[in-house]
């Protein structure tokens, strides 16, 4: 099966460190083969991850609070004005 990513969002968040990163959440596809056609079918896995702008992953808890792997700076989303 085929699969690829997907960004659905990317927004600032401030660590724990001070520094600011930007962090992309992407949605995981996978070409459904059924459908014929030339730009291919894709549906949603369910699953989705977040990571940062050069690619570190980011650990996301049930309840919603977030972690650079392997670094253990916490993330809080920036404020927005």
């Amino acid at each position: 099966m085929e699969k690829k990513l997907r960004r659905l969002e990317t927004f600032a968040a401030r660590g724990s460190d001070g520094n600011t990163y930007t962090v992309e959440g992407y949605e995981h596809l996978a070409r459904v083969d059924a459908v014929l056609d030339a730009q291919g079918h894709w549906e949603s896995t369910g699953l989705a991850e977040y990571r940062l702008k050069d690619g570190r992953h980011v650990s996301v808890d049930k309840d919603g609070a977030m972690l650079i792997a392997d670094t253990g700076v916490r993330l809080e989303p920036a404020q927005r004005h």
